[in-house]
């Protein structure tokens, strides 16, 4: 308990003094840079909150993403530019969607539950390419920023860049204490054996389904933030391809561990942004990586730094 707490310190006290270390350098490219980080550290965050603690892998998880994203952008096509009602769409829209998709979804097990919330999220993505009034596959742009009456101007990356930092630190507080609770206890005796769990009185349904719900909004919320960033959206967010790179942050840092799929969407963003500026192929560098940390890293990159620390010195 004690390392787990140094770590989430030290990974904290690192992305809030981003903006500082930004600015010390002239660098405001590294803001936008942390703040995409932060975004999509929220996503990694609560896939793991499904797969690592109830061995549900989602193939569909972008879905909410941009679901969250496209309430925003929605919203403000029709001129409805209020911050709260803007996040509070893209938290219901999200949870929402999240209790139908998991309604079907959870009720399926291994292969079949990947297969159906990738069809799921492939449905979303489709319906966003035909809703050409919002720009189909084109996308659509947002004229500004959500609007929370002066006392928070999203506008600014400094406030926007800790307003994603305040979202992520309390939403790893609240899996935190969601996964050390008895309904988190539950839910990983699900995932261990869910026959024997079923077989003592456990209603795993509800277990999962709630679990599926609070990721699904919890999602939502980092695409309302990613809609403020880019002051873009566009059905490329809802991709079956993004689903897959969320669960390479989770799977990276390490499935699981709550505070891992923070450091493995930083580790993943900084590589693609660093290597993308070197080759167009990018790929094809990151690939390798990616796979040396599977074979070498089996919990990932945070389990591998705690196998270290356990290891014998000699």
């Amino acid at each position: 308990m004690q390392s787990r707490t140094v770590v989430a310190a030290v990974i904290f006290t690192a992305l809030a003094l981003v903006p500082s270390v930004a600015t010390a350098l002239n660098q405001s490219f590294y803001i936008d840079v942390g703040i995409r980080i932060l975004i999509f550290a929220i996503a990694a965050l609560s896939l793991d909150l499904i797969l690592g603690y109830g061995g549900m892998v989602s193939f569909g998880h972008a879905a909410f993403l941009g679901i969250g994203a496209y309430a925003v952008g929605i919203l403000a096509y029709f001129g409805v530019h209020n911050g709260l009602a803007q996040f509070v769409a893209a938290i219901v829209v999200s949870t929402l969607a999240a209790l139908f998709i998991g309604a079907v979804s959870v009720r399926t097990t291994g292969v079949y539950f990947i297969m159906t919330t990738l069809a799921f999220g492939q449905m979303l993505y489709f319906l966003a390419v035909s809703m050409s009034k919002f720009g189909g596959d084109d996308g659509m742009n947002i004229s500004s920023t959500s609007d929370f009456g002066g006392w928070l101007d999203l506008h600014n990356p400094i406030v926007l860049y800790y307003t994603c930092f305040c979202f992520l630190l309390g939403f790893a507080v609240f899996s935190d204490r969601l996964v050390g609770s008895r309904f988190g206890m539950v839910l990983r005796a699900i995932h261990m054996n869910e026959q024997r769990a079923v077989a003592i009185g456990v209603g795993s349904f509800r277990y999962k389904l709630t679990a599926f719900v609070i990721s699904g909004a919890m999602c939502g919320v980092s695409g309302a933030l990613l809609a403020n960033q880019a002051l873009f959206v566009s059905p490329a967010i809802m991709h079956w391809t993004r689903s897959g790179e969320i669960l390479i942050m989770v799977i990276l840092g390490g499935i699981g561990t709550l505070f891992g799929p923070i450091i493995g969407a930083v580790v993943y963003l900084l590589l693609e942004s660093t290597l993308s500026r070197i080759t167009e192929h990018w790929e094809i560098i990151l690939g390798p990586f990616l796979i040396i940390v599977v074979l070498f890293a089996h919990r990932g990159m945070l389990g591998w730094i705690a196998e270290r620390r356990r290891a014998p010195t000699k």
